[in-house]
Parts: structure tokens; sequence; C-alpha cells
């Protein structure tokens, strides 16, 4: 497994050592041993969430907070997604950046989200499957987010306006200006 830490201090791209031939492929797609060592970190993951969704669907933007903030592990097994994560730790020189990388089924890499980051992504094939590991497991009342298409975060979700598909708790969420970092 090969990492790359990103502009976001913590944030890695994690790509594996794929091997082919004629049958298919292999490879390790987690290694706990591994992300500790880079993350220098004692993380554990502890919950599996996977979801399903069509062209156009954008996902986000989403964290838990105080006792429950996740740590992410974000892979796609079908298709193909542009994953969003934002600083919005309170004392971090890159609070309110963003950082996005395309995952897919075919580049087999993966995003490494620490705790204190607001996470989304886009689907930017017909259909996507996406898969994440999270080292705390979800509560309701820990939940906060940010509306994806606030102003102040200018994120280009590669998906034009009319197409985006969002939820109504993501339509009617708060504006990054509004939002309160812990």
């Amino acid at each position: 497994m090969h990492f790359t830490e990103t502009k976001l201090k913590g944030c890695f791209i994690i790509e594996p050592r794929v091997f082919e031939d004629e049958r298919g492929y292999f490879f390790e797609s987690y290694r706990l041993d591994k992300i500790q060592e880079i993350t220098q970190s004692s993380i554990n993951f502890i919950q599996d969430n996977q979801s399903k969704s069509s062209y156009g669907v954008v996902r986000g933007l989403h964290m838990q907070k105080g006792a429950f903030a996740q740590t992410k592990l974000v892979r796609v097994l079908q298709g193909r997604i542009l994953d969003v994560a934002i600083d919005v730790r309170k004392d971090s020189p890159t609070y309110g950046e963003s950082f996005s990388i395309e995952l897919s089924d075919d580049n087999k890499k993966q995003l490494y989200i620490p705790q204190g980051f607001l996470h989304g992504f886009s689907v930017l094939s017909d259909l996507a499957v996406v898969s994440y590991k999270c080292d705390a497991y979800y509560d309701k009342d820990s939940e906060d987010g940010v509306n994806p298409l606030s102003t102040q975060l200018n994120i280009d979700w590669k998906i034009p306006t009319e197409k985006m598909i969002l939820s109504e708790k993501d339509k009617i969420a708060q504006d990054f200006s509004e939002f309160i970092p812990f």
C-alpha cells in the first residue's frame, strides 16, 4: 500500500498494490497495522457502512461530533465518485479548506479522513456502490452537517446543478457560515 498525505494534515490517499493476471486481480484493501503506522494513531475501525446511489446523487456534507466523532476510510466497490473532505478542526491552519479526489472501482484508491472533517461525495457514474469504515458508532444526537451547495465552500461536485439529487436533510442543512467548529 502506498500512502500520500493530502494538503489537509492527517487526510491520506491510499493506493493498494494490485496484482493482475489473466484471472483478474488481487489486492489488500485494508491493513490496520499499516494505517496505524502511517497515521501515527491507534485507530480501530468498528463499523462498516455501504451505500448505493445513481448518477447525480450528492451525499453530504456530514460528520459526527464529540464522543462519536468518526475517522473514515472510504472506497468505491462499483462505479465512480468525487469524494470530498473539508477540514473543520477549530485550530487547524487549513480550517475550511477542502480536498477532493475521484475514487473508483478502476483506480481502487481510498481516502482516509480523520476526525474533525466534513465528508461527502457525488456520483459521477450511472451507479456507484461506496463502502466506508468508521472508528465510532453512528449517534443521531452527535450528527452535524453543512449544505453541500454552500457558496462559501464553492465545491465543484462535477455534476450540473440541475442534475443534482440531494436528500431533504442536505437541502435544508446549514450554510458553512453558520457552522460552529468543535
